[in-house]
């Protein structure tokens, strides 16, 4: 069973958003989206200061069977990206909601994270 952290929101896509507060976001893949993937072998991720709205595609994630896109869950620009995942891809897997995140952005809107799911829901998702 997929650990589903509830104080975190996420995404249909399977993206997590931590809130670090004053409009800043932490956002990566869920634990049920890294062990649906299975190995992760390669991220390519966006620079600091790539902007994009909601649903727009942020990066891809490579794994040993598939390649995916990464959506962002939001509005806003990017402020961080974790530098770390270019030579340890595999934190997605081993520490998804820890040291895997993989980017942090300023929300254009702060309020649109009230439309994204809570544990509850996430989980009713994943079955």
């Amino acid at each position: 069973m997929a650990n589903v952290p509830g104080d975190l929101l996420y995404t249909a896509e399977h993206e997590y958003i931590r809130d670090r507060g004053n409009g800043v976001v932490e956002v990566g893949i869920t634990d049920y989206a890294q062990g649906e993937l299975g190995d992760i072998v390669y991220l390519e991720l966006p620079k600091v200061g790539t902007s994009f709205k909601t649903h727009d595609v942020f990066g891809t994630i490579e794994a040993v069977k598939a390649v995916s896109e990464l959506f962002a869950p939001l509005a806003g620009e990017v402020t961080e990206v974790n530098s770390r995942l270019d030579g340890e891809p595999a934190l997605v897997n081993t520490d998804p909601f820890g040291d895997g995140w993989m980017i942090r952005m300023k929300l254009s809107d702060a309020s649109a994270l009230s439309g994204l799911m809570k544990a509850d829901a996430y989980s009713a998702q994943i079955g």
